[in-house]
Formats: structure tokens, C-alpha cells, sequence
């Protein structure tokens, strides 16, 4: 197992345009896809789960409802449902779609445009297929449906599974969606934005194997889209062959850009692995040639972290194969019966990913050693690496969601585990006893002096050739009688001369004791470093300039300062090696600077009489982790003997001091007789003697076997080094040679470069100009505009604007809101936000305070590529139109209060023959009242008493389009008779004049009908 981190979530931004056609909803896409046969096997059908807890209907609402009824897919929803309660979800969901939705039966057939809804008493899981329910076997609270369906979906569907996570509490769906990935399937998970309860895709984003992130209504079509590119369009490949599926060395171009980027080679994996790993981002950017990829990665350097994670597969879980630990479990017993008291059982286990098989094993091993009587002593040292900084930085950390329920019982859930916030933490004793460490498999040296190597689900992404060459060095790295732990697709083929299967449906082998050459190591792409167990502990960091800071003042300071030089016994802070880091006290008595270059070393420094008891104390503590005291050592002084205590301290807080030891040196008081003799006392026995020389020779031997063993180990190291710099030196030539070409290339490209420069400067002139008269443009028009952004700050103006908002220059980036206008309106940003939002224009005239007029328009920005990007306000000076309207209302009303001040009846017509006006006397006269007369047809008057054709005729030729100047008087007729009945009147003979108004000699369009005489016949 490796790691993997592949995120693509669906960014926004307040600051981004908004494009104009989003401002209202669009249409689902509906295309039209082929549906698959029936007949065809399932692996042809994509089957797309849908997971969910609570207000997850909503969400399903706005899927199904944007979602077409003939997509070809297969739709499963599986939800948290009450087991005791039988509802109608079904039923609610087909509210939502078309498509027939089923419960789901066992042995029921999937079939496409199909919807199906998990049974709420039943696990739901899938074979070549079919649907299979099996009853749950845990707790309702501790029940992971979406997990279960989906482990099962990702087997069965492989590339064609689709997993969406919706809104939900927990974290139901995180386990189940890496498997998805792993077999190369598509998870989409709906934006926590838009989710009730954003627990479980909260959960599903931080597993970082989450292909897409969007609202549910935008999710068909990404989802069509990425079922009919890769499936339909593109022809199925079982094998990949480099030459006929991607032009020649692309794929070499892309493990370098990785390597160069990463440090970590790839051209070891899988050729089929890595090709779907590439089209699956590939399919995420749509680039359809690796050629357009390669570019895309060089000028996209994050693309390449995203394409380094998604080659990593981090699939993982708690005793992955339950089957498989308690096999490796009954044969680790075996092992430990065989380890003698004392010893330390290593165990590595590269490729560890986020830490759970780490920590299975650690468990495993602590209940191996609960079998195990106490005085035996075994220890357990387990080392975790991955090539993943994050993934290492999961597992150091060994806190995990609650849905790891599933795959751990709860007797280790309680013995290893402790709950925290919705989350399991595993136990610091459990912690402690495993190391991670960032490591490459292929690269780096390997662990040795191991007890168990388990190394599961790594190899089956790696070449053969590869394998073929790590399978010596696990050899190398196991103890005679170790254990080999591979995963259930994984073999020792090729290498049966160096294990011995013990499980072979569980790849569990024991190392034989067949040698292996050095020379068959050193053909690996890494050198063998110096073994781990000569390594000190790992230590925390600690400067020697950094200082405690204290709370309290000065004055407190100079008091702790006081105290600690009067009572405190002097003490110095070692690591595990002796190296001194602080100094307390004075310590000239005890420890004294050795000849020579040496450090500031505790071993080098003592005192001739404390140097064997000091090593012993220490390394004891060192061993053991617990605080060493030992009474009455004897040092020699100038005035005779003093007896001292010497103390040995482990110190775990804080944590910068973790894993440091603490020297203290105490002086007790010695009798009269022992400080005044320089010898040990007379009464010590010959026994006693001879047992402190025992010790002592013991002792010694240690440092000596230790030494010879760091010896070897730097040997063996100065080989490889030597090696290395071999490998070096060929490198560098290499690195000379492609450094002339790249002289070569770089000059070529900074000709390149200079082209491209001169063309950029030109562009420049060019927007120089445009701008300048665009500037000159607007200044021109002397109409006052105003440029907003959306969030109605100030982009720009013209200078009229002065005239309506006081601004200057310096006011470009401020809020609107901030000033104060000239207007005599209120509504300005009230209209403003109107536009921004409904995206309308908003037209009215308004009065400034000085008097002046403006037609204020307010109009949406839009850019080239028809993005919303703010509002436009003009406002254009209308205060001579303004002006003159009021100068026309007043000759209009002067008009009609002259024709009211005549005495003989008239009317104004406009040109449909209209009464405009009437004068008192017309009204009086033919017994009409204002409102019967004004706006009436003439013809139409009292009941068709004026409808002479002749008179019509008359008046129409007074309209004739012509400029009268010298002849004005022409547009005018006398003494024109008239006989009508008129009612209430009778009939009379009207002697009738008209005239045309005329306006500087122009027409206006209005006519004057007056009644010279009026007669009434008999």
C-alpha cells in the first residue's frame, strides 16, 4: 500500500465574474446516450452509488430532478434507515424522477435507467451483477451501509463504479469511496456548502481521494460527461502497449517531470497502472492526447503533485483480511516462543499509507505478548514508512473517524483506542512503539535485523523486474527464522530458494537461511546503510541557545535564578550518546575536559572513579526508558573521598526535551573514615572485589562489541558511499553534457524570447492608444459615467461626475456608499444593487440640488466574454430639454387660456381631427359640457352632427406637409356653410372659418375650427 492524496474541488470566489447567462437557472443537459444491451456483462453498465443520512431527500431531490431518464446508468441509493421501520422511500423518490424506482430484492438483476433503494433491515451488496442482501451483523449505531455496498461495488464494477456522497452525519462512505478509486471507479461528493449536514462529505473530502466537488443539481452533467467520454468514446484496452497508444517517449516525459518535481521515480510501476492513473486526470482536464498532457504538466507544475497522488494508491483499513492476521497471529507465536529474553521484535512495513495496518500489526503483536510470561522481557519496535509526507503525518498523528467500527472489534477498540470528539485516538503506549519515516522502497536503504516484514498490496503495482529485485533485500533484512507478510495477490516467485511458504492462500513466508552474496544487493537503485538497531533512538530536536521562557518579571527571574544556584544540585542534560546540551551548576568536581580535540561529551568528560558507574546508569536508563539512581559512588578528591549519588533522569516533558536524560550529581555525607582513606575500606571482601571487577569487564566488553558493530556498520557504509560517488561522478558527466545542449537550446530560446518581447511591446503601444482614445472618448461626450464592480466599489469616472458626487481621483477603490450626491433622489444604491442582481437596466430623470436635470441610466458591465463584472451609471444632462418642456407646457396652457377668453365659439384639433379644446362659448352654444367634447373625434361629435365630408376634406388639406412663409396665408379657409341637426337644438346653418397654427412658419400639427354664424332653420 502507498498513498494517495487526489482532490479536485470545485472552486469559486466571491471576486471572480459572474458569466450573464448564470444569473438565471439553465436547463439540464439531456444528451442522448447510447443504452447498454442487457446481455452484455455488468462490467459494461456504470453503476452509480448514491449514499446519504440525514437531509440527503433534498439533495436527491435536485440530483434526480436534473438528471435525463435514458442515461444508460444504474442508479443505487443506500441510506441510514431505522431497521425497525419499513417507509416508503421508494415511493418518495419516484416523485423525483421518471425513472422506475425498485426496492431492491435478493437476486434482483441491475438493469440501466433504473433506480434501486436498499432495504432498511438488510446490508446490501453486489456479484456479477446482482443484487445480494445479507443481514446486518452489527449494532444499528455502529452500522457502516454505504461502506459495505460500496466495497462490494468496487470489486464487482471496478472501473465503471461511481460512488456520491451526500449530506449525512458521520463519516459512512470515506472507507468504501478509496476502494472505488483504487479499481480505478469516480467519486463525486456534493459541496459541504450546500448540504444540511456536512459531516459525511466532509469526511469523504478528507480522505483527498474525492475526484469532484459539486452542488447536487450540477452533478448529472459531470457525471454524463464523464460516463460518455472515457466509456463510450474510447475504445476498451485490457492491455496498454506504449507504442500504439501514446507517441514515443511521452510516457518517459512524464516520469521525468515527476521525478524532477517529487524525487520519485515511477518508471518501476505497472505500465497498465500507471496508464489508467494518467487518463483518469487526463479525463479530468478533457485532454484527449498524452502529448497536450505532457505540455499541461510542464506548464502546470501542481498538476503534477495532483498526478503523484493519484499514481499513489492508499487504499487501506484496520486487519484488512481478518483471515490473514489471524494466520500471521498464530505464526508470530511460534516466533516469539523462539526469541530468548530480552529481545527486541522489529518489524517493518513500507508502503504503510495512513498507518492502519501499521497499527494492526502492533496490536496483533501486543496480544501475542499477552501469551508471553512477564519475565521474559520481549520488546516490540515496529517501523512505518510511505513515500507520502502526508499520509506519514496521518498516521504519526493515529486519530481516525468512528467509522473504523466496522473493521475492529470492540475488545480492541477499548484496549487500543480511546474515544475523542466523534473520533478514535490510538493510545500513546500503542503509538509510541511505532516509528514512522518518509521512505522509498526502490531508493532508500532498506530496515534490517527484522523479525516480520509485511509488506501487502505494494508489489502488485510494481514491475516484475522490480519485485524480482526486492524479494533479495527482504531476504537481507529478516532475521534467520523472520517472517515474510505479503498481500493475497502477491507471490515469491522466483525467489522460492529464499522463503519457505507457510499460508499460501495468505502469502505468509519464513526466511530460509540460504546466503545471499553482497554483490546480488548492491544491483539494487540503492545502497544498503548501516543497520537500524546501531542507530540511537530518535530524539527530539533541541537548540542549545534556546532558553525557558518564565512567567513573572524580572524580579522573579533573578529569584528562581538565586534558588536554583543554592539548592539545586549541579546536572547536566545529555542525549542517549552522552553528548552534554546544558550545563547546571558547577560540575568541575565530576567532569573535567579530555585531551584533545574531543566534545563536549559525559563518558569523555568524567572523572576516572565515575566514568564505569555514569556509563552503566545511563545506558540502563536508556534501555529501560525509567529513571536510574545509584548511592554511594566514590569519588576522589583533593581533601579524600566523597560519597555521591548519581541520578539518571528520563525526561518526557516537554516535549522538546522528549527523549533527553538528565544527569543530576548529589553529594551525601561520608564518614570520617571513608573521606580521610584513599583506598576502599579494609573490610571489603575479596568477594565483593572481584564482583565490582565483574561488572566492570562486562562493561568494557559491551563498549567494545558496540564499537566493533558501529565499525562494521561504517565500513559497509563507506562501501556504499564509495559506490555512490561513482554513480556520482557519471551523473556529473552526463549532467555536463546535457548542460552544452541546454546552452545551446536556452540561447535559441532567448532569441525566442526576445521575438516574443518586441511583439508584447507593440501590443502595449497599441493598448496605449486604445486607452488614450477611449480616455479622450469620454471626455469628449461630457456625460458623467461612473464604473462600479460587484461589490459597488469605484473602478473609475469622468470628470462631470464632479458636478453630481464630489469625487477625486484618490476615491478609485472606494465603496460607493462612502459619498454623498447632489441628487435630489435617495434610491441610487438601491437601484444600483437592483441591477446586480436581476441584471435589468434602470432609466429615470432626476434633479440636482442646484436646479440642474440628468437622465440617470444604470446598466449592467458586461465584458467581452459576456461576464457580469459590476454596473455602469451615466448620467446625461437634460436640463435644456427640461427647460424647454416647461417653456411649452406654459405656451400651452397660454394657448388655451387665450382660446378661452374668446368670445366667438372655436376648437383646436390635432392632426386625427381631436378636440384638444374647446371654448366656453362652443360649449354653451351647442349645450356640450368639457368633458363630452374634450379628446372626441370631430366627426364623432353630438351624435354625428359634424361628420360633413366636405368639412373633413377641408381641414385635412390645411395638414398638408409644407413650410409656409410668405405664404401662410393659404393654409386657412372663410365662410364655410354647414347645415346639421343637432340635438337638442334642431337643425341650424353654421357659417364656419379654419386655420392652421402655425409656429415660425412651420406646422404644428393643430388646427383651428371657428363658427362665424350660427342660424337656426326652420
Amino acid at each position: 500500500m502507498t498513498s494517495e492524496s487526489h482532490l479536485n474541488p470545485a472552486a469559486g470566489s466571491s471576486s471572480v465574474p459572474v458569466p450573464a447567462e448564470a444569473a438565471q437557472p439553465a436547463p439540464a443537459v439531456q444528451p442522448s446516450l447510447p443504452t447498454p444491451t442487457l446481455g452484455t456483462k455488468a462490467a459494461k453498465l456504470p453503476i452509480v452509488a448514491l449514499g446519504g443520512s440525514a437531509g440527503s431527500l433534498e439533495a436527491f431531490e435536485r440530483f434526480f430532478a436534473a438528471m435525463p431518464a435514458t442515461s444508460g446508468m444504474a442508479f443505487v441509493v443506500v441510506m441510514h434507515l431505522l431497521p425497525n421501520h419499513h417507509g416508503d422511500l421508494a415511493g418518495v423518490l419516484q416523485r423525483y424522477t421518471s425513472m422506475p424506482v425498485v426496492e431492491v430484492t435478493d437476486g434482483l438483476k441491475v438493469q440501466p435507467n433504473r433506480v434501486f433503494v436498499i432495504p432498511p433491515d438488510r446490508d446490501l451488496s453486489l456479484l456479477h451483477g446482482t443484487f445480494l442482501l445479507l443481514p446486518p451483523t452489527q449494532t444499528p449505531a455502529l452500522r457502516q451501509p454505504i461502506d459495505f455496498f460500496l466495497q462490494s461495488l468496487a470489486k464487482d464494477a471496478r472501473e465503471q463504479a461511481i460512488c456520491l456522497i451526500f449530506s449525512g452525519m458521520g463519516s459512512d462512505g470515506s472507507t468504501g469511496l478509496k476502494l472505488v478509486m483504487e479499481n480505478y471507479g469516480m467519486v463525486m461528493v456534493q459541496d459541504p456548502k450546500t448540504a444540511l449536514y456536512d459531516s459525511m462529505p466532509r469526511a469523504a473530502l478528507a480522505t483527498e481521494f474525492v475526484d469532484f466537488v459539486l452542488p447536487p443539481e450540477l452533478m448529472p452533467a459531470k457525471l454524463l460527461d464523464y460516463v460518455e467520454r472515457p466509456l463510450l468514446a474510447r475504445p476498451t484496452r485490457d492491455v496498454y502497449d506504449e507504442p500504439t497508444t501514446m507517441p514515443a517517449h511521452a510516457l518517459q516525459k512524464i516520469f521525468l517531470l515527476i521525478r524532477a518535481q517529487t524525487g520519485h521515480d515511477f518508471s518501476f510501476y505497472k505500465r497498465n497502472t500507471v496508464f489508467r492513473r494518467i487518463e483518469r486526470r487526463m479525463n479530468a482536464h478533457q485532454i484527449k492526447e498524452f502529448t497536450h498532457y505532457v505540455r499541461y504538466l510542464q506548464e502546470n507544475p501542481q498538476e503534477v503533485d495532483s498526478l503523484f497522488k493519484e499514481l499513489l494508491i492508499g487504499v487501506t483499513k484496520f486487519f484488512r483480511d481478518p483471515e490473514a492476521f489471524e494466520s500471521l497471529k498464530n505464526h508470530l507465536r511460534t516466533l516469539i516462543q523462539e526469541r530468548e529474553a530480552g529481545h527486541t521484535i522489529r518489524v517493518w512495513a513500507p508502503g504503510c499509507s495512513t498507518g492502519e495496518e501499521a497499527y494492526s500489526l502492533v496490536m496483533t503483536l501486543l496480544e501475542c505478548l499477552d501469551e508471553v510470561a512477564p519475565t521474559r522481557y520481549l520488546k516490540i519496535q515496529l517501523f512505518a514508512t510511505d513515500i507520502s509526507p502526508e499520509g506519514v503525518s496521518f498516521a504519526r498523528l493515529g486519530l481516525y473517524p468512528d467509522n473504523i467500527t466496522a473493521d475492529v472489534s470492540p475488545e480492541r477498540l477499548q484496549r487500543f483506542f480511546y474515544k475523542e470528539d466523534g473520533h478514535y485516538q490510538i493510545r500513546k503506549e500503542v503509538r509510541d512503539l511505532v516509528v514512522f519515516a518518509l521512505h522509498n522502497i526502490h531508493k532508500d536503504a532498506p530496515f534490517t535485523k527484522l523479525d516480520l516484514l509485511c509488506c501487502r498490496n505494494l508489489l502488485i503495482y510494481l514491475s516484475a523486474e522490480l519485485q524480482k529485485s526486492l524479494l533479495p533485500v527482504f531476504h537481507y533484512s529478516l532475521n534467520p527464522g523472520g517472517l515474510l507478510f505479503l498481500g493475497p495477490s502477491e507471490n515469491i516467485t522466483g525467489s522460492q530458494d529464499l522463503f519457505r511458504p507457510l499460508d499460501l492462500k495468505w502469502k505468509i513466508s519464513l526466511r530460509n537461511d540460504t546466503p545471499t552474496s553482497f554483490p546480488r544487493l548492491t544491483g539494487l537503485p540503492f545502497a544498503l546503510a548501516q543497520h537500524p538497531t546501531l542507530a540511537p533512538p530518535p530524539t527530539a530536536p533541541m537548540s542549545t541557545a534556546a532558553s525557558t521562557r518564565r512567567e513573572g518579571g524580572a524580579f522573579s527571574s533573578l529569584v528562581q535564578n538565586v534558588l536554583l544556584r543554592t539548592y539545586a544540585p549541579p546536572a547536566v542534560v545529555i542525549n542517549p550518546k552522552g553528548e552534554i546540551l546544558y550545563v547546571h551548576g558547577r560540575t568541575g568536581r565530576y567532569l573535567e575536559p579530555a585531551p584533545g580535540l574531543s566534545g563536549m561529551n559525559l563518558f569523555e568528560m568524567a572523572r576516572e572513579d565515575l566514568t564505569y558507574e555514569l556509563s552503566a546508569a545511563v545506558h540502563r536508563a536508556s534501555e529501560t526508558r525509567e529513571d536510574v539512581m545509584v548511592d554511594n559512588v566514590r569519588l576522589r578528591t583533593d581533601t579524600g573521598q566523597q560519597l555521591l549519588r548519581l541520578t539518571v533522569k528520563v525526561l518526557e516533558e516537554p516535549n522538546s526535551l522528549a527523549g533527553l536524560l538528565l544527569v543530576v550529581f548529589e553529594e551525601q555525607p561520608t564518614p570520617r573514615h571513608v573521606r580521610k582513606g584513599s583506598r576502599p575500606a579494609p573490610d571489603l571482601s575479596r568477594d565483593e572485589v572481584v564482583a565490582n571487577l565483574e561488572k566492570e569487564l562486562q562493561y568494557t566488553k559491551y563498549r567494545l562489541q558496540t564499537s566493533l558493530e558501529e565499525m562494521e556498520s561504517s565500513l559497509e557504509e563507506m562501501k556504499s558511499i564509495n559506490e555512490e560517488l561513482q554513480s556520482a561522478n557519471e551523473e556529473l558527466q552526463s549532467t555536463n553534457e546535457e548542460a552544452m545542449t541546454n546552452k545551446e537550446e536556452m540561447q535559441s530560446l532567448n532569441e525566442e524570447l526576445m521575438t516574443l518581447n518586441m511583439q508584447y511591446m507593440v501590443k502595449t503601444e497599441e493598448l496605449s492608444e486604445s486607452a488614450n482614445d477611449m480616455k479622450n472618448l469620454l471626455d469628449a461626450t461630457e456625460i458623467a459615467i461612473i464604473f462600479l464592480d460587484n461589490n459597488m466599489t469605484i473602478k473609475r469616472f469622468t470628470p462631470p461626475v464632479e458636478r453630481i458626487i464630489p469625487l477625486v481621483a484618490t476615491d478609485v477603490g472606494r465603496p460607493l456608499v462612502h459619498f454623498a450626491s447632489n441628487l435630489r433622489y435617495e434610491h441610487l444604491l438601491r437601484d444600483v444593487r437592483q441591477v446586480l442582481e436581476r441584471l435589468t437596466s434602470i432609466s429615470t430623470n432626476i434633479q440636482t440640488t442646484a436646479g440642474e436635470w440628468y437622465s440617470m441610466r444604470i446598466l449592467p458591465y458586461r465584458t467581452l466574454d459576456n461576464y457580469i463584472s459590476g454596473a455602469v451609471i451615466t448620467f446625461t444632462d437634460v436640463t435644456g430639454m427640461k427647460v424647454l418642456e416647461s417653456q411649452l407646457q406654459e405656451a400651452a396652457r397660454f394657448a388655451e387660456s387665450v382660446v378661452e377668453t374668446v368670445r366667438e365659439p372655436l376648437l383646436v384639433l390635432d392632426g386625427d381631427l381631436r378636440i384638444l379644446t374647446a371654448s366656453r362659448p362652443f360649449l354653451q352654444s351647442f349645450r356640450l359640457t368639457a368633458a363630452e367634447a374634450q379628446g372626441q373625434l370631430l366627426p364623432s361629435l353630438s351624435n354625428g352632427a359634424w361628420d360633413n365630408p366636405s368639412l373633413l376634406r377641408h381641414l385635412q388639406e390645411l395638414l398638408a406637409p409644407a413650410t409656409l412663409t410668405e405664404t401662410a396665408t393659404e393654409a386657412a379657409f372663410d365662410s364655410y356653410v354647414l347645415e346639421s341637426h343637432f340635438p337638442e337644438l334642431g337643425r341650424y346653418r353654421l357659417v364656419l372659418y379654419g386655420r392652421a397654427i402655425l409656429r415660425g412658419g412651420h406646422q404644428t400639427n393643430r388646427l383651428l375650427l371657428g363658427v362665424e354664424t350660427m342660424e337656426k332653420i326652420i
